[in-house]
């Protein structure tokens, strides 16, 4: 059974910084990507970065230059950094995972930005 569990969430000032990391436990044939969403009260959950088997990374131009995804194959793990904050960026982040079959969710994770 395939599991994505996010940590690194929480509160932080508007210019700081947060990483996110999603560890995945199970076997996923023909992933395709993997990579991180955001839902904000009231509005549609949204792409802020993936990076493909491959190895090519994708970004909102929103976060472009301020936030980096990357990911450790041997430890089947992906991690967003993300600096220089505003806070507009508050929202529930959520780990994906996304094969050929079927996509997956983790529970997401808690990201709120002051001013």
């Amino acid at each position: 059974q395939v599991q994505l569990v996010e940590s690194g969430g929480g509160l932080v000032q508007a210019g700081g910084s947060l990483r996110l990391s999603c560890a995945r436990s199970g076997i996923i044939f023909n992933l395709n990507a993997m990579g991180w969403y955001r839902q904000a009260p009231g509005k549609q959950r949204e792409l802020v970065a993936l990076i493909t088997s491959g190895g090519i990374t994708n970004y909102a131009e929103s976060v472009k230059g301020r936030f980096t995804i990357s990911r450790d194959t041997a430890k089947n793990t992906v991690s967003l950094q993300m600096n220089s904050l505003k806070p507009e960026d508050t929202a529930v982040y959520y780990c994906n995972a996304d094969s050929k079959i079927r996509t997956y969710w983790g529970q997401g994770t808690q990201v709120t930005v002051s001013s």
